[in-house]
């Protein structure tokens, strides 16, 4: 039988309309449960409300909601435990109506869980913008503006409480303990069942409004429910989020990788939202934002800087997003949309996200990012050499997807910016110039640059992916293999039998600041299939290099790695083990990038017979691992184990020595609802 408790107001305590949360009888519009590895996730949306609830498991156990609006969140960390205690969600998250202690409205829900430990101690309650929790989870620290009070205890009920910085309505954790009781600032069971509680979470940020299913998704989509429920609660008309909970919000390279993936598979209007998301954050010179800080992260973070107000700041220190952009665009005005949608679509305002009550049109917006790719690409036109390719910004160690600070292996210069999306967003550019489209938004000097994006287009494209090639001799090759499979516990064999007598030949991830290649296999091989027209010999060093057994090549029965440091020395060989967030792990979203490369290779008309069937031959291996791996598909990334003789999926984030735990909704790996199996 369901207990529920009144609600006392009590100083700080919560705040209620009534003497219980008052919560919707209606069905929500979206609801739904995942499981990984120690964590329990529960997912809702519902009008003005959504949010993603974890439950941690194990020796750690947590509590923690992420609230799209606002990127905010609230988590309770309790004290690690002797003995792994699991969470059992007795009640999912419903949406639920609160005020503060100041009568002000907030966005809260409500749910039942229960914990087979004998004693939970209260950590670190954090309440604040998910950057911070996420900042907590990685390394235990918090600012001293966002401390926490200790919880008001009133009867069996433990409430954390908080307003913004700038004392706008804040958040809210509450737990009413309906089997145990409290003792100080711990939990503890009573008899022999499990501690037992009413949990309330609450943020006052404004939310964000949902992108309905019929509104995202065309007829051809996947029927994937799964896929489906992770793509709407990421979906709203102001912008996509990256993924839940730790990235709830615009990245730019996510939304944009993301949209032209799902493009088959989204309505028009899905689509320009996710445009008109990064159109509206582009900087002055014309950069992509990565990110965008908001809520109380973006208020603390303008006060450091001696400004005021909560407007969002945006983080432009990627550089492959900047090269992303056009080619996207180009995809949807050129290969979707009619000419005369096209034109109509550039011609409507964008309102300004940065800068709020701008709205220049989109066409004007997308003429700002060319005018920059045109210059940044000029320099090495002008003077091939290394150092004018396109490099990390100064003072970083990251640029591009792979951002962990190891995810390039110490390089500068990376493989997937300047072997494919520069040279892609120039032939995008000359696409966009010859069609017509952009002729409102040009001046004389854009036309007359635009003209030579085609042939600065073919100029990096003939000469830059020659310098990441890589090609080491047999004998030099297998004794690596070898070593390498035996400090991860893996089989060489069946690798080093694919690689025969031939050189290992691949394109090493990227170049180090004197131009040497760093000698890491990798899966970005997957952008030039699907951003460029490779010549035969280049797919089939890139087929060759990719679907090899690893760690000669990535593939394993459970996916493909993005990562095989085989080749490299000792030190690089420790930043890409299957614990690292960019190492021998599985992404969800690249083996979709491999296989709609793939698939976008075999429609062209002027390959031969062999590299077709090389093509076709590598669709099918994909694809059965793709099949294989179905359960954590929509899942960020996953990790591995070998045992028994096979490689078995490992939740990322289980094991101890993971550097962080994956999303469970993460947009870039919903994109199976357009990319599917060959008929």
């Amino acid at each position: 039988m369901r207990q529920f408790m009144p609600w006392i107001a009590a100083g700080a305590a919560l705040c209620m309309t009534g003497s219980a949360p008052a919560q919707k009888a209606a069905t929500p519009e979206l609801a739904y449960q995942l499981t990984e590895g120690n964590n329990i996730n529960a997912f809702l949306r519902d009008g003005p409300v959504a949010a993603h609830m974890l439950l941690r498991s194990g020796n750690d156990p947590r509590i923690l909601f992420a609230f799209p609006g606002g990127n905010s969140g609230v988590g309770l960390w309790f004290a690690p435990l002797d003995t792994p205690a699991q969470w059992t969600l007795d009640t999912p998250p419903l949406r639920t109506e609160l005020r503060d202690k100041s009568g002000r409205a907030l966005h809260a829900v409500r749910a039942i869980a229960s914990i087979d430990a004998r004693r939970l101690t209260v950590r670190q309650a954090v309440l604040s913008n998910v950057r911070f929790l996420r900042d907590y989870q990685a390394i235990g620290k918090i600012p001293d503006a966002i401390a926490t009070p200790p919880a008001t205890i009133v009867g069996n009920r433990m409430l954390f409480a908080r307003d913004r910085a700038d004392g706008a309505p804040g958040y809210q954790l509450a737990l009413t303990i309906l089997n145990g009781r409290i003792e100080g600032q711990a939990i503890v069971a009573t008899g022999n069942g499990p501690i037992r509680m009413e949990i309330v979470a609450a943020t006052g940020d404004a939310p964000l409004t949902g992108l309905a299913e019929a509104d995202l998704l065309n007829d051809t989509a996947a029927k994937d429910p799964a896929a489906r429920n992770a793509l709407r609660f990421l979906s709203y008309r102001e912008k996509f989020l990256a993924g839940s909970w730790r990235f709830n919000t615009y990245f730019g390279r996510d939304t944009l990788m993301s949209v032209r993936l799902l493009m088959p598979a989204l309505q028009p209007a899905a689509i320009e939202a996710g445009i008109n998301s990064v159109l509206a954050r582009l900087s002055p010179e014309g950069e992509v934002a990565h990110e965008e800080a908001l809520s109380e992260f973006a208020l603390l973070e303008r006060r450091e800087k001696g400004g005021t107000g909560d407007a969002a700041t945006l983080d432009y220190a990627m550089i492959d997003d900047d090269f992303m952009l056009a080619p996207v665009a180009a995809s949807y005005l050129l290969d979707r949309a009619t000419p005369a949608a096209a034109r109509a679509y550039l011609a409507r305002p964008v309102p300004g996200e940065a800068s709020p009550g701008s709205a220049e049109t989109a066409g004007a917006l997308l003429m700002r990012n060319l005018r920059f790719v045109l210059d940044a690409a000029e320099a090495y036109v002008r003077d091939p050499r290394v150092e004018r390719l396109i490099a990390l910004k100064p003072g970083r160690d990251n640029g591009q997807w792979r951002d962990s600070n190891e995810g390039l292996g110490g390089g500068r210069y990376a493989y997937d910016v300047n072997a494919v999306f520069v040279p892609a967003a120039l032939d995008a550019a000359d696409r966009l110039a010859q069609s017509g489209v952009l002729d409102g938004f040009l001046t004389a000097t854009d036309r007359r640059r635009l003209t030579q994006a085609g042939a600065m287009a073919r100029h990096w494209r003939s000469r830059v992916p020659g310098l990441f090639r890589v090609s080491t001799p047999a004998a030099q090759a297998i004794p690596a293999i070898r070593r390498y499979a035996k400090s991860l516990g893996v089989p060489a064999e069946l690798a080093v039998a694919a690689l025969g007598n031939a050189p290992l030949a691949y394109h090493a991830i990227a170049l180090d600041a004197a131009g040497k290649p760093v000698p890491v296999i990798h899966s970005d091989e997957g952008f030039a299939l699907l951003f460029a027209n490779p010549a035969p010999q280049d797919i089939d060093l890139i087929l060759a290099s990719i679907m090899r057994p690893f760690p000669a090549g990535l593939m394993t029965d459970i996916g493909l790695l993005v990562a095989n440091a085989a080749q490299a020395d000792a030190g690089v060989q420790a930043i890409f083990t299957p614990a690292k967030y960019h190492g021998a792990v599985v992404w969800s979203w690249q083996q979709a990038l491999l296989a709609a490369g793939i698939a976008r290779q075999l429609e062209r008309t002027d390959l031969p017979q062999s590299t077709r069937t090389r093509l076709t031959q590598a669709q099918t291996r994909l694809w059965q691992v793709i099949q294989a791996g179905r359960a954590v598909q929509s899942s960020e990334l996953w990790s591995w184990a070998f045992k028994d003789g096979r490689y078995q999926v490992v939740a990322f984030g289980a094991g101890k020595q993971d550097v962080d735990e994956s999303n469970a909704a993460q947009l870039w790996s919903t994109v199976y609802l357009a990319v599917q199996p060959p008929r």
